[in-house]
């Protein structure tokens, strides 16, 4: 999973390098404004127990030079943040969404807590977007989330998110990979989520999420992993699950389902 996600990552990359950027957002705005917003993030940390932002981030080199920042090739404004495995402490700033050309934003495997700013929502390039293993304890997922409608990846593990999975997330029309796992969430999978015909990789385990599993679930056809284990699942396994040709894999472990799935197309665990 791992060696799939840093190929997403460097993917992305690259498709931003070449992009040609015409936002109205991203006129008002310069490369002094990206170098505000990241020097905020700076600010916001409390523990950096490696010393990197400090020997890292310095106002006397440009952005585009610090660790953790990648700067697109035409317009040479930051497109990707990525903090991630340096064991953080801190919150997050509102200014961090005065970041028009960013595209990924990955902050995995630290210890930032507090709130997730609404201003964060206007970051409408982004594609890849990762919280996982953070300490955002007893939020909801914002619904905002549904406004960032070219996320293709989004990853928000093991972050104590609890609530239900809000109806927006349906408006992410392009997206391709959606982890919640191990978080707090509660009610049903949104009916907006099986509409996602782009949705590859559906993970949600060790939740507390309850209902069935609808038959529109044909929507996904190009879905390969939908993992839903240890929840609180009911009802019967829609046979249509067996019509999706491109799944390869399935877990629906410690849930409360019944029935079977005829196809030899999938290696399934229930």
């Amino acid at each position: 999973m791992e060696k799939y996600r840093s190929l997403c990552i460097l993917f992305i990359a690259l498709t931003v390098q070449f992009s040609t950027f015409s936002y109205v957002s991203a006129k008002r705005t310069n490369i002094f404004t990206d170098q505000q917003a990241l020097l905020a993030l700076k600010a916001h940390i409390t523990h950096d127990p490696t010393n990197f932002l400090d020997s890292n981030w310095s106002a006397s080199t440009s952005i585009c030079e610090w660790s953790g920042i990648t700067c697109g090739a035409r317009h040479h404004r930051v497109t990707a943040l990525d903090i991630s495995y340096l064991n953080l402490t801190g919150t997050i700033p509102p200014q961090l969404g005065n970041l028009p050309f960013l595209s990924i934003l990955s902050i995995r495997n630290n210890s930032f807590h507090g709130t997730l700013p609404d201003e964060l929502a206007q970051l409408r390039r982004l594609e890849y977007l990762d919280f996982s293993f953070n300490n955002f304890i007893n939020l909801e997922i914002p619904s905002w989330f549904g406004s960032l409608t070219k996320l293709r990846i989004l990853s928000l593990n093991e972050i104590t998110f609890s609530g239900t999975i809000p109806q927006s997330l349906g408006n992410l029309s392009s997206l391709q990979e959606l982890i919640l796992d191990y978080n707090e969430l509660s009610g049903s999978i949104p009916t907006s989520i099986f509409n996602i015909s782009s949705l590859q990789t559906l993970s949600i385990n060790g939740n507390q999420l309850s209902g069935v599993i609808p038959k529109n679930i044909l929507n996904w056809t190009r879905l390969q992993m939908f993992s839903l284990y240890q929840n609180k699942i009911q009802g019967a396994i829609p046979k249509e699950i067996g019509n999706l040709t491109q799944l390869k894999g399935m877990h629906f472990g410690y849930n409360q389902l019944q029935g079977m799935i005829y196809s030899t197309l999938i290696t399934v665990a229930v």
